[in-house]
């Protein structure tokens, strides 16, 4: 890459960096990319355009549904044929495919995740990539105060509008900061990527180079549901969600089913860190109207989302959805004010004081932060008084290689496992066998109460090791 080609970009954003740092979100971006004068992108194939990313550079993926697979895939050919090294790949949340993690590109390319999906979990166990501990709410804070600068990025996008306008679609997130702090920005243009409303919305004259493409975006399988998670689901549909309630869903098939019991609940709204078809289904039926909402009233509010093609024509064009930065999406601040603020998120393994942990099966690291305490603390400060932050799981769980089921809640959390929510942070416990409440309880009554939505095989076996942790039985 030429010096040159980097000079505009950054006497563009140094006026404006002194801004930036003065706040950690926004509800308008701090740098609108706003058309350009005098600068036009250019248009080549997906080979030619990465072509200007040399060795030792650091690069932006952006992930989810929006992910640019051919730009990806496009990279990793020119890294072998270039015989680059030490490339940096910053990867955005949830990668369907990274094809750099392989060891064939080990020296050429050094993949770091902000949170640990399937296709980079095998290259970060081998010491191949790296994995950034963070909130999904402080991601932006990186790239806006130059701790991670950023050589390219890597984004789709959608057609340009008559005025120049692309969308980055379902995929904003940390993307949006990615792209206004990153020298280079090589852009693939995909004519099935749905036009978003919200932060998404880029001018093309902010991008370098532009790359046509025709590609489906990725998508996730439908999984059929546990008897254990559609029963975890009607308990907190019945007990714990109210009408009116502002809903947050985590990753994964437990915060789904949950939104598939709430089809007879009213005026629900949902400010989230992603959504994918469960939300589809609720706007159909009427459940979620937004109405109550005290943040962006009337809006689905998101940072990303991830599912079928039918949610993807759904966000297309769509008033009804914002799709916005995740410093925003995230903040403690704003999500606080929303009405009866319901946070649903999930785990890998509780102890009996509460700890609670998220992204580690001991040392073996396998998620990350994401979002659950941004919400899981919005929900606990609403100022409403009204918030719920649940932590949701099956009370037991086969691991894999394994021909018995371990209970997830334990005496203490296997040694070097990782604590992503607190004993502190902690307040509705749901488990197949029942809700535990731990909120200003001692360490003896959250004993008592999660020994008793634990696996009923598991029981006897825990209040004998609550006895000898604490000295004493566990009782209400």
């Amino acid at each position: 890459m030429n010096i040159l080609q980097k000079i505009p970009r950054m006497f563009l954003k140094a006026s404006k960096r002194s801004a930036c740092l003065s706040r950690s979100f926004y509800i308008y971006s701090p740098e609108p990319l706003h058309p350009l004068l005098d600068k036009e992108p250019t248009w080549k194939t997906a080979d030619q355009a990465v072509e200007a990313i040399g060795s030792g550079e650091r690069v932006y993926v952006q992930g989810g549904a929006a992910s640019p697979q051919l730009l990806v895939d496009a990279l990793c050919a020119h890294g072998e044929k270039a015989g680059l090294k030490d490339v940096e790949i910053i990867e955005a949340p949830i990668q369907a495919k990274a094809p750099y993690t392989h060891p064939k590109y080990e020296g050429i390319f050094r993949p770091s995740s902000f949170f640990i999906s399937a296709s980079i979990r095998k290259a970060v166990a081998e010491g191949r990539a790296d994995t950034i501990p963070i909130f999904l709410s402080e991601i932006p804070l990186l790239f806006r105060r130059r701790l991670l600068n950023l050589d390219v990025a890597l984004i789709s996008l959608s057609p340009p509008d008559r005025h120049g306008f692309c969308s980055l679609g379902p995929g904003v997130d940390c993307t949006r900061a990615a792209v206004q702090n990153a020298q280079f920005i090589i852009g693939l243009v995909n004519k099935q990527m749905p036009r978003t409303f919200g932060d998404g919305l880029v001018h093309s004259t902010h991008i370098d180079v532009l790359v046509e493409a025709d590609e489906p975006l990725a998508e996730i399988p439908t999984i059929s549901l546990s008897p254990e998670i559609l029963e975890i689901a009607r308990l907190i549909a019945d007990n714990l969600v109210e009408d009116g309630a502002t809903i947050q869903t985590g990753v994964g098939n437990l915060p789904g089913a949950v939104l598939h019991k709430l089809q007879n609940h009213k005026d629900l709204g949902i400010h989230t860190e992603m959504f994918s078809d469960s939300v589809v289904d609720l706007v159909e039926c009427g459940a979620i109207t937004n109405a109550k909402k005290a943040i962006q009233t009337g809006k689905i509010v998101s940072s990303f989302a991830i599912g079928s093609k039918r949610l993807y024509d759904f966000i297309d064009d769509n008033s009804f959805v914002a799709m916005c930065d995740c410093s925003f999406t995230n903040n403690q601040s704003v999500i606080c004010q929303n009405p009866r603020v319901t946070a649903i998120n999930t785990c890998l393994e509780i102890d009996i004081t509460g700890q609670v942990c998220s992204d580690s099966l001991g040392t073996y690291m396998y998620s990350g932060f994401g979002g659950q305490i941004d919400f899981i603390r919005g929900a606990a400060v609403s100022l409403d008084g009204e918030g719920k932050p649940i932590i949701a799981c099956t009370s037991t769980v086969r691991r894999h290689g394994s021909d018995k089921e371990e209970s997830r809640i334990v005496s203490n959390l296997k040694p070097g496992a990782g604590v992503v929510t607190t004993r502190a942070h902690v307040h509705y416990i749901v488990t197949e066998h029942g809700i535990a409440y731990l909120f200003g309880k001692n360490l003896r009554q959250r004993a008592y109460e999660l020994i008793k939505v634990a696996h009923p095989d598991h029981r006897e076996m825990l209040e004998k090791a609550a006895y000898e942790r604490l000295k004493c039985m566990p009782s209400p």
